[in-house]
């Protein structure tokens, strides 16, 4: 299912280039998403967020003549990606919105693990046993942040790790999702995902719309074209290059996530913090090491 991808070293470095751009909108995305809910609440964002991808992503479609409607919309990898799409979005903006943007953002960067795990696991890519241990030691890192069994534990910090292992699915899927479906496509229905994630979660939180003010619009609006851009920068990542080669890079959002969350929100890292980043970092940056080594 992933013959049309290209693995060369050109590929490489030309989707891990796109990876890191996507991070640094993602993490722009995430502080706009945190600040809009000071005004608006969780379902609401989530609505209008993913309303107003779908109708940016449509109309690029529509531009390049990609047709909506394929057939392989139906396929089974879009299938399997719209469910891990809804989960990792509704987890995760619940998360940026409850916890600490600098947090979850931490959390989030076990992504690469899952991707490379799942990528061994599903797709036949070699991973040795070092590569396992890299990652058994990266998930590691996320128990010592949210700290299960410490008195500071608190059950809304599982909410990011729910979020990650919807996006590490998402990520796989989308490199497994027929090459008839371009990067717009993915994106349309990618947001639409989004809408029904705010519906379901409306359902179960049961409060009602809010004025949408001009500081609400601004955040909004503003988190609408940082995602857009981010998840086409994304896509474009999962579908050049190897999984092992370019996900590692995914890291670069911990400095864009983290220094957003000093600066904008005022957060501070503690040392357990630390020391789980360090682990995560650690054993991506190995694993990105044995890849290209391999």
């Amino acid at each position: 299912m992933t013959a049309h991808i290209r693995t060369d070293p050109r590929s490489n470095l030309i989707g891990s280039a796109w990876m890191i751009a996507g991070m640094a909108l993602f993490a722009l995305e995430d502080a706009l998403l945190k600040g809009a809910s000071a005004h608006l609440p969780i379902w609401q964002i989530l609505i209008l967020f993913g309303a107003g991808g779908a109708i940016i992503f449509a109309a690029v479609a529509l531009l390049r003549g990609a047709s909506l409607l394929h057939r392989d919309v139906l396929s089974r990898p879009m299938k399997v990606r719209v469910l891990f799409e809804i989960l990792g979005r509704m987890f995760y903006v619940l998360a940026i919105t409850l916890t600490p943007l600098s947090a979850a953002t931490v959390i989030l960067q076990a992504t690469p693990l899952v991707v490379v795990a799942g990528a061994a696991l599903f797709f036949g890519e070699t991973v040795g046993w070092r590569r396992w241990s890299a990652i058994l030691v990266g998930l590691i890192g996320v128990v010592v942040i949210i700290q299960p069994t410490g008195d500071s534990f608190s059950a809304l910090s599982i909410l990011a790790v729910l979020g990650m292992l919807g996006f590490a699915g998402r990520d796989l899927a989308s490199r497994a999702a027929p090459a008839t479906l371009g990067t717009e496509v993915l994106g349309f229905y990618g947001f639409l995902c989004i809408i029904v994630a705010g519906l379901a979660y409306q359902f179960w939180e049961g409060v009602p719309m809010a004025p949408l003010d001009l500081n609400a619009s601004l955040h909004v609006g503003g988190a609408i074209l940082m995602g857009t851009a981010a998840y086409a920068s994304l896509m474009k990542a999962m579908r050049t290059g190897e999984v092992s080669a370019v996900t590692p890079f995914r890291y670069s959002r911990l400095l864009f996530g983290v220094g957003l969350g000093v600066v904008m929100f005022g957060e501070t890292l503690d040392q357990t913090m630390w020391i789980g980043s360090a682990l995560i970092v650690a054993s991506g940056l190995y694993i990105l090491w044995r890849g290209r080594k391999a």
